[in-house]
């Protein structure tokens, strides 16, 4: 297949990939919706919304570096989208002192950072995991 080709199949692979994770993560906030708070310039939400997007993107790279098809690139990707999910309920659960989501719709940065730091993270390690 022509190269330019492939490239734009993967690129509108990801694109879908990283919109159904995004979709999933404004359905999964419960007490605010993310894109109305980015509007209204609440940083820690853009912070925390930014690093899923960045981690499900590393996820698709090292898809791309390891895998042949873009279907495999597209399972990987989704497969990356819900193991940040599956992270996100993590990060809630073990942060018992408060809940990330009421300090993200409180505009609490530092709770925005931490999320941003785990989602890529876990982007890198879930990548390398891929063969």
């Amino acid at each position: 297949m022509n190269l330019v080709w492939l490239t734009i199949l993967y690129f509108v692979a990801s694109i879908v990939v990283v919109l159904i994770g995004v979709l999933l993560f404004e359905l999964m906030t419960r007490q605010y919706k993310d894109w109305e708070e980015i509007q209204h310039g609440n940083i820690a939400v853009a912070l925390s919304i930014g690093g899923k997007i960045i981690g499900i993107c590393i996820v698709l790279a090292f898809s791309i570096f390891h895998n042949d098809t873009v279907l495999a690139t597209f399972l990987w990707g989704l497969l990356g989208v819900a193991l940040q999910l599956v992270a996100y309920l993590l990060f809630e659960l073990f942060t018992r002192r408060f809940s990330v989501e009421t300090e993200l719709k409180a505009k609490n940065v530092a709770v925005g950072m931490i999320s941003l730091s785990v989602s890529i993270g876990l982007g890198f390690v879930i990548g390398a995991s891929i063969t």
